[in-house]
């Protein structure tokens, strides 16, 4: 009797481990970014820079590596700010079942780890894996309770993902690379602005920023739609055939139109509405938008 307790104690702890770690790396977002740069890799693959299985598991493991080191450090970094807030509140750090100092071993041999997976897929892909980490926790996270352009910051180790695939698949950054970041880039205004709508009180409490005018307002939402017109522009580039080797079909080009009509549509309602409901429903739009748009991306290339 007493070996089935301690068993069942053991089986508990690991399961809060696990669960702990799912928590600390964020493991919804992570594996969302992972999938990012596994379709980026996918683009990337041809007839000269042919497809492996070990590379496409490198990426994902070191991509997720990666990522995980930049929400650990940022989790550390805002502690007491996430203590204040109810969507967070119950996190690892601020709710005491983990300490800064192990956060801190566990997002270091993170990054360690992460680094030298990518570069040995190659150097530049670590590169870029690098700065994202650096970006994300130096940069952005403190700028988040100082000014709204904290988001214009974010922007850039968000985008990183779709383009790090490329890279990853031909060790080059080009012009279709740079199309992929440009891409992910505009998406990440609309899709975080309607988060920071709709968790605007909770944001407040920890005196974050994240809104552009620092309120839920006209000019708000107004650039919610401008943004989300330059991610439509941007999606659309590779059909008019000056992008490289980052191609799009007329069909799939049409698919992608519709789709950001899709998001443009809630963009502009939450424009009318001015409501937490409204950008919720727009931020859900917004996940959904990406996923599909990179899957008419890939389904595009190869049936092409």
């Amino acid at each position: 009797m007493k070996i089935a307790l301690d068993t069942s104690k053991k089986s508990l702890t690991l399961t809060s481990l696990l669960t702990d770690f799912k928590e600390i790396t964020k493991a919804g977002l992570a594996v969302s970014v992972v999938f990012s740069s596994i379709v980026g890799y996918l683009l990337g693959v041809s007839d000269e820079f042919p497809f492996s299985w070990m590379t496409f598991i490198l990426l994902a493991v070191g991509g997720y590596c990666m990522v995980g080191a930049s929400n650990v450090y940022n989790q550390i970094i805002e502690k007491d700010l996430d203590a204040l807030m109810d969507r967070t509140k119950n996190r690892p750090l601020p709710s005491g079942r983990t300490t800064k100092q192990n956060a801190f071993i566990l997002g270091t041999a993170l990054t360690l780890i992460g680094l030298t997976i990518l570069y040995s897929i190659n150097p530049k892909t670590a590169m870029f894996g690098a700065i994202s980490i650096f970006l994300y926790t130096c940069v952005y996270t403190p700028l988040k309770t100082i000014t709204p352009l904290s988001v214009f910051v974010g922007a850039f180790p968000g985008a990183i993902p779709f383009m790090l695939g490329w890279v990853a698949a031909t060790n080059n950054f080009g012009i279709e690379a740079g199309t992929l970041f440009l891409i992910q880039f505009f998406w990440q205004f609309p899709h975080f602005w309607a988060i920071g709508w709709f968790l605007y009180k909770d944001y407040e409490k920890a005196g974050f920023f994240m809104l552009p005018t620092g309120k839920q307002d006209k000019k708000t939402a107004l650039q919610t739609i401008l943004y989300t017109v330059w991610l439509i522009i941007a999606s659309l580039l590779p059909v008019l055939g000056f992008t490289g080797d980052l191609k799009l079909s007329y069909i799939a080009a049409g698919i992608v139109l519709l789709l950001g009509l899709w998001m443009l549509y809630f963009a502009v309602k939450l424009y009318k509405e001015m409501d937490e409901k409204a950008a919720r429903k727009l931020m859900l739009v917004s996940v959904s938008y990406i996923s599909l748009l990179q899957l008419v991306y890939v389904i595009d290339k190869f049936l092409r």
